[in-house]
């Protein structure tokens, strides 16, 4: 059963424009299916954090974080898969399935499964597929003033006023009814 709902709009649409810079995966490609490898576990997947690489953000950068948001996920808020903050400035790689303590001081906020770390994606059995957008945030501050028990949207908050740059990876997840 395919849920009957308006595509939502691309979250970074509707904030200030701010500069890009390039954003690559070994595992992960714009408009392209993801594996089951970065599935949820309760979907049967792997629940694993892509490969994540990036350049040319501008030379002021500070620090990053990182984001995986789900725009289409029938919540009427969208679901927040992934929040990863205070990377330091010269941190321009994500390994596949980084774990908290590789993060060289930063740290993730609870993503809307209610876990740390990263949640996959896990759209509804039949729906259309989802977008994920992945995106690496260049920032004018070299960490931003939050703990683990912030919420994304209060970490997303937070980003707009600190985002000099941002680059994005938009694959996307379905899974058969």
């Amino acid at each position: 059963m395919t849920l009957e709902r308006p595509i939502a709009p691309d979250p970074y649409e509707l904030l200030p424009t701010v500069a890009s810079f390039t954003l690559t995966s070994q595992d992960v490609q714009n408009g392209e299916p993801m594996d089951a490898a970065h599935a949820h576990g309760s979907t049967g997947g792997g629940n694993v954090s892509p490969q994540l690489s990036w350049s040319g953000f501008p030379a002021e950068t500070k620090g990053f974080a990182v984001t995986c948001f789900d725009p289409d996920a029938p919540t009427g808020s969208g679901f927040w898969h992934w929040v990863l903050v205070n990377l330091p400035a010269d941190v321009t790689e994500l390994p596949r399935g980084v774990a908290d303590g590789d993060l060289r001081g930063g740290f993730t906020v609870r993503n809307d499964y209610g876990e740390q770390g990263f949640g996959g994606a896990a759209p509804p059995p039949g729906d259309r597929p989802h977008r994920y957008v992945f995106a690496v945030h260049a920032l004018d501050v070299d960490r931003l003033d939050l703990t683990p028990d912030a919420t994304p949207a209060y970490v997303g908050f937070n980003l707009t006023f600190h985002t000099l740059a941002r680059a994005t990876i938009r694959p996307t997840y379905q899974i058969a009814p």
